[in-house]
């Protein structure tokens, strides 16, 4: 039985299609691979040459426009022009480390901790969510004293080799690290439970009782809260707290990884664990945070912080320099200024609803969930009933890049689509979207 594909397969070109391709792409393609390497992958069928993009829009070399409904990089949309400049401004002035003075980077720090409750009060910044991941095992292991890590079965937190090991969503060929015990993800479409909750602090007291048999004492559960790479988890909300209780329980730490569902994606806050009512011990940031400025960063109780800042601490050359904090603190304040997480949770609200009409209409959308502007449509088989279809997910997502809508995919069999457009995403956009999907899905075999 074939393996399910890794993330890094998921709606990948094949190089052995290269030689099919209209020539100014395929020189691009067989350049890349010259000076890459075999490992370095690319997006659908006929991969595409981007040289602009303003929006939600990204522009090939031709000219044609493609609607951008998968990249959360720019956050509060392509190369917005308040970003821009106050990035310009500052590299124009002083880009250094964080060991000298600079009042920049407090003022961000400021304006990002006054997002979070009270009780998280530190931020050390990093320049990747990878990097923030390290960091916040790294932390976690210091103040509990074990090693032991919970994740999710299709678990995506970052690149690095500690990474790595908690990442399930690389597959086979990447092994996780003895110390890491993965449970299923609240999937209530493929798992019906009248209590998603209940099952999943189940699943994670198991994981760590198993930790314990085998001698490995717990240190933390690392969860993205919304659970992109699984699949996309988001209702209903509060399900984390139980879970969470049973990790402190245990004398481990809750890190919540917001790379993917914070600043403000979700529509109901900044952060995908308030859903919950959740305070984490630890908060990991990445990729929205600088608008596609690499800046990343960790959120921190002051008391999990303390020994560790103490024993070891943390210095990170590019991490919280100038043009990252400019960066940063323009995307807080376009977020603001521009309403944007209302607009995430009105106009998600808005595109689900068309989704949930393309359900009714075809037996092979499963399921429709999400939160803000964060979507997972699962596309599965009618007989057998809710069986993933990937085969479906890759022509639909290859269907809507000819069609100038570039999407991916998402969970363990790549059958849901994972939809994640910048926060400036209009109604307009969305019956872009929708109308589209269904013309695709007309013509699915």
């Amino acid at each position: 039985m074939k393996n399910p594909p890794s993330i890094l397969e998921m709606n990948a070109f094949d190089m052995k299609q290269a030689a099919a391709l209209e020539p100014a792409v395929r020189d691009l393609v067989e350049r890349r691979q010259r000076l890459f390497g075999t490992g370095s992958p690319l997006f659908y069928d006929a991969p595409i040459h981007f040289v602009r993009a303003q929006g939600v829009w990204m522009y090939a070399a031709d000219g044609t426009p493609y609607l951008d409904v998968y990249n959360n990089v720019p956050s509060v949309g392509h190369c917005h022009p308040y970003v821009v400049e106050a990035v310009s401004r500052q590299l124009a002035l002083l880009n250094t480390h964080t060991r000298y003075l600079f009042d920049g980077i407090y003022s961000y720090a400021e304006r990002l901790l006054a997002t979070f409750p009270p009780e998280i009060s530190n931020v050390v910044f990093t320049c990747t969510g990878s990097e923030s991941s390290d960091l916040a095992l790294r932390i976690a292991r210091n103040f509990t004293g074990g090693e032991g890590v919970v994740v999710t079965e299709n678990a995506y937190h970052g690149n690095t080799s500690a990474v790595s090991e908690i990442s399930p969503a690389y597959g086979p060929d990447v092994p996780l690290g003895r110390h890491v015990r993965t449970v299923a993800a609240p999937d209530a479409y493929r798992r019906p439970t009248e209590d998603p909750g209940a099952r999943f602090a189940e699943d994670v007291h198991g994981a760590i009782q198993n930790l314990k048999r085998h001698g490995v004492r717990f240190s933390a559960l690392i969860v993205d809260t919304i659970f992109s790479s699984d699949g996309v988890f988001a209702d209903p909300p509060g399900f984390l707290a139980p879970a969470a209780a049973v990790a402190r329980e245990a004398g481990g730490l809750f890190i919540a990884d917001e790379v993917q569902p914070g600043f403000g994606r979700t529509g109901d806050a900044m952060w995908g664990f308030a859903r919950h009512g959740l305070v984490p011990d630890l908060v990991v940031m990445g990729k929205p945070m600088g608008n596609g400025i690499p800046v990343a960063a960790v959120a921190a109780r002051p008391e999990v912080l303390r020994d560790f800042a103490r024993s070891s601490g943390y210095f990170n050359t590019f991490g919280g320099s100038p043009v990252a904090a400019a960066a940063g603190l323009a995307v807080l304040e376009v977020l603001e200024r521009e309403q944007l997480v209302a607009n995430a949770r009105r106009v998600g609200a808005y595109l689900r609803t068309g989704l949930r009409q393309l359900a009714a209409e075809f037996g092979r959308v499963g399921d429709v969930r999400g939160a803000g502007l964060f979507t997972g449509m699962e596309l599965s088989e009618e007989n057998p009933p809710r069986h993933p279809a990937p085969g479906l997910a890759r022509f639909v997502v290859n269907g809507l890049r000819r069609r100038n809508i570039l999407i991916g995919t998402a969970g363990r069999d790549g059958n849901v689509l994972k939809i994640r457009p910048p926060l400036c995403f209009s109604n307009e956009n969305a019956d872009l979207l929708v109308g589209n999907l269904r013309d695709v899905l007309r013509a699915a075999p």
